[in-house]
């Protein structure tokens, strides 16, 4: 936001233009935005190089130049073009400015105070993990605070669970494991201890290891570190796309369909039974915390609302009851959850919260589905693994699905899981009771 006031501020009042300011203004942050989503502008991470940020700068200059060369030429031949860069520059070098402000004052930050960091545990032999042992020692400009070492030269089955149980006691944020000091059981018992307790796993690999697509490498100084999982949306411009199409599709359905809507359904759900028109029930959410989940109240008041899952021919849902969930109806209250940040039009489905509990210590990997928002709809929902949990493989295959979504996403897959879920609503749903 700041860099799109800088961008218009210099175009329209210091550098003016054209008369047109409102379609010039609209060009130019549309083509600022695009670049930078393209480049990765604003993908900064505390490990990230000031040769890294200034690079990618370089390269904005030149594209956004380029573009605000060519919207010139169709405006005016040429006529302003020198005055187009010289305002390309500057705006640049205010950004940069503000940019690199940002940065390093986060540096100080977490020196001076702590803040801004994550607590790590380092796993593996003396000779492997030294040298990232001696970059969080040494760099703690970078925000990671290292709890313990836990060296690999003997006992090392029971060094491993040591270290696992003070990553639980401890509240650790994330593990470092040289790889080369695990067996591949060893590597996967702790994939999945982290997996199912929401620790994130990077390791510091050997030349000869090969990893999967998903995996990302990153750099801590010249120290080659792995994340297992690269979740898409973490990623900044991706979490501001995300966000921003979660806002107006709640928005166009919460104005459009929800404002008339719900009078019709509380009159129609008040009639048949007393209580409440909305349905309101705990739920695990982004980094398994609870919230609040909507919907329209399709049951009888009852004492197990938040145990039982509904099944086909629930004596438990109403006449009205039957029907919204048949077409979905009952769960559009959803979307202001949507538009409170606590879920997000696509995502993983959320569970009530005893039942995640359940999952949690039952089915593996459960737990990486709350490494992002839940949503409305989802991709396992659109491949039929909705509604009721009739075997252990329905859920398995769920986050199957899920996992597959997080390691995958895209805007554009996000819109065709909408497609697809109104598709199956209008089409009907075997599963939807």
């Amino acid at each position: 936001m700041i860099d799109l006031v800088i961008i218009n501020v210099a175009a329209i009042y210091i550098f003016f233009f054209h008369s047109n300011t409102i379609i010039y203004s609209i060009l130019i942050s549309f083509a600022w935005f695009a670049i930078a989503a393209y480049l990765g502008f604003y993908e900064v991470y505390r490990y990230t190089k000031v040769i890294t940020i200034l690079n990618c700068a370089l390269k904005q200059f030149i594209l956004f130049s380029l573009f605000c060369l060519a919207l010139e030429l169709f405006y005016s031949d040429f006529y302003y073009q020198k005055r187009v860069v010289f305002f390309v520059f500057v705006s640049i070098v205010i950004i940069l400015f503000f940019k690199l402000s940002i940065y390093y004052f986060l540096r100080k930050f977490r020196v001076l105070f702590g803040g801004n960091s994550r607590s790590v545990v380092l796993l593996g032999n003396k000779t492997n993990i030294n040298p990232l042992k001696s970059f969080f020692i040494e760099n703690p400009d970078y925000g990671y605070r290292l709890l313990k070492v836990f060296t690999l030269e003997n006992h090392k089955k029971e060094r491993i669970d040591k270290c696992l149980e003070y990553v639980l006691s401890s509240k650790t944020n994330e593990i470092y494991c040289a790889m080369a000091d695990l067996s591949d059981s060893q590597i996967s018992n702790i994939i999945d201890f982290a997996d199912n307790n929401l620790i994130t796993l990077k390791f510091i690999p050997s030349e000869k290891q090969i990893f999967s697509r998903t995996a990302k490498f990153e750099y801590y100084d010249y120290i080659p570190v792995i994340s297992l999982r690269n979740i898409l949306q973490d990623q900044t411009m991706n979490k501001v796309i995300k966000r921003v199409f979660d806002i107006v599709f709640s928005l166009l359905i919460i104005i459009g369909l929800l404002s008339w809507l719900t009078p019709i359904l509380a009159i129609i759900i008040k009639l048949e039974s007393k209580g409440p028109v909305f349905f309101s029930q705990k739920r695990n959410g982004l980094n398994y915390k609870e919230f609040n989940c909507y919907k329209f109240r399709s049951m009888i008041i009852n004492d197990n609302a938040d145990l039982d899952l509904a099944s086909k021919n629930d004596v438990r849902i109403t006449k009205v009851g039957k029907f919204i969930r048949k077409v979905s109806i009952d769960e559009l209250p959803q979307f202001l959850n949507v538009l409170l940040g606590d879920m997000s039009v696509v995502g993983p489905r959320p569970h009530m919260v005893s039942i995640a509990n359940l999952y949690a210590t039952k089915i593996d990997k459960f737990m990486v589905r709350h490494f992002v928002k839940p949503g409305i709809t989802g991709l396992a929902q659109t491949k039929g693994f909705r509604g009721e949990v009739e075997t252990d493989q329905d859920i398995i295959n769920r986050v199957k699905y899920d996992i597959f979504y997080m390691e995958n996403w895209s805007i554009l897959l996000d819109i065709q899981i909408i497609v697809k879920t109104i598709y199956n609503v209008l089409r009907g749903d075997d599963k939807a009771f």
